[in-house]
């Protein structure tokens, strides 16, 4: 890796990046402007792909990911130790800052990796995991995937059933994840199994890092609506798992938990509605004027409502992603951003059915309207994703305005103790 740590300031830096960016990558046409009935018309929440083509744009992006690591701007705040460059939080903002002047190749096989396995692993791992994994996945040597859902335990997570069993220095995993993205190309996992099932639900469990290669790993593609298959579900056939692979102490696995979900809501909720962004909005804004709804007082007001939701969630997200980057641990505000940016995506999609009516179901050839249909199909999903609408409300409810928690029950409390107007821990 190239040493860009003696370049003190972010001046400095931004200027190395910027010439590494200039031998490197094309510029994009900063002048060029969404025009309607121009380009691709696709519109989707998730980019739906065979698995040929989606493997060929995963080794272009990891090609990138290495030039860019090989040049030191890979891992910007990450610690040296572990082969960061060991500089600031706004020395980061300014390289992305430029990135996002150059075509490069998509980054999204690398969201859940190192946007959410890798910082539990430098928060909870072992020294022996941070040292062997930590520089390969940020340089993309290797990419990573979270195994947390199951087919009975997806906002409920405590209550997964997948069992680890200790075996002298490993741990023998069985059991079954669900909604598993980027399986298919990932090289390890970070997963959240059982370990003492007479403990709480909450207190018996523990992380690994699993490799998703090992004997007894089967991944298989679950197939959506949309008609793609972003997902997947994993079995674990008596995986073996070293000790030093586990996340956290034995049985503390919750918080390793809390950890990634934190991140993983962080990464949804900065989505910007629908998995577009301001484009997506500016297409919309286009889309009104191409079939002259600008100057209904109806459609204008629906839409300027839309916009200014969408604003102000994206502002909520700048606070909190500045407060990860400041080094704080995500919070609560974390549940807000993956919320709001749900409701937002639910909004637009209600717009759009609205203005393109019969349209958006038939496809007539029409630019720009049944295009819509698999954003409408892919959006319900996110109501689940990364915790259900209403997991995020009850953690808003409880951890931000301080409202008493729900009556709950789980395994180990008989049904007869709980009693209206009482909680039970």
């Amino acid at each position: 890796m190239t040493d860009v740590t003696q370049s003190t300031t972010v001046e400095e830096f931004e200027a190395s990046a910027k010439a590494f960016l200039d031998a490197n990558a094309p510029r994009k046409e900063s002048e060029k402007k969404f025009v309607w009935g121009e380009g691709p018309d696709k519109v989707a929440v998730f980019e739906e792909k065979d698995r040929e083509t989606e493997l060929a744009d995963v080794a272009k992006a990891c090609d990138w990911r290495r030039k860019k690591y090989d040049a030191g701007f890979g891992w910007v705040t990450g610690p040296t130790e572990y082969g960061g460059a060991g500089l600031t939080a706004a020395h980061e903002r300014a390289y992305l800052k430029l990135e996002s002047q150059y075509e490069i190749p998509s980054q999204g096989p690398f969201t859940i990796g190192l946007g959410m396995v890798a910082p539990t692993i430098l928060a909870h791992g072992s020294e022996v995991a941070k040292e062997a994994y930590l520089t390969k996945m940020y340089r993309a040597d290797i990419v990573g995937c979270q195994l947390f859902s199951e087919p009975g335990a997806g906002s409920d997570l405590a209550s997964l059933q997948t069992k680890a069993v200790r075996d002298g220095d490993e741990w023998i995993i069985t059991g079954q994840k669900v909604w598993t993205t980027g399986a298919q190309y990932s090289d390890l996992g970070e997963i959240i199994a059982r370990t003492d099932a007479d403990m709480p639900k909450h207190k018996g469990l523990t992380g690994f890092i699993v490799d998703m290669h090992a004997p007894g790993v089967e991944v298989r593609p679950l197939r959506q609506m949309t008609g793609g298959a972003s997902f997947n579900e994993v079995f674990f056939n008596e995986v073996r798992v070293r000790d030093d692979h586990r996340l956290g102490d034995v049985n503390n696995g919750w918080n390793v938990a809390l950890t990634t979900l934190m991140n993983e809501r962080a990464a949804i909720g900065a989505g910007g509605g629908g998995g577009g962004g301001i484009n997506m909005y500016t297409r919309v804004i286009e889309m009104v004027r191409h079939l002259g709804l600008d100057t209904d007082p109806l459609v204008r007001n629906e839409l300027a409502n839309l916009l200014i939701h969408q604003k102000v969630a994206g502002y909520n997200n700048q606070r909190a992603m500045d407060k990860i980057k400041a080094g704080q641990l995500p919070g609560p505000e974390m549940s807000i951003a993956k919320l709001a940016g749900t409701l937002n995506s639910l909004r637009l999609c209600d717009f759009v059915s609205k203005v393109l009516g019969p349209k958006l179901i038939a496809d007539s050839g029409e630019w720009g309207t049944y295009a819509w249909s698999a954003l409408i199909l892919g959006t319900p999903g996110g109501r689940i994703a990364g915790g259900s609408d209403e997991i995020m409300r009850n953690i808003v409810g409880e951890r931000v305005l301080g409202l008493p928690k729900d009556l709950g029950i789980d395994s180990k409390s008989p049904f007869k103790d709980l009693k209206v107007g009482t909680q039970k821990d």
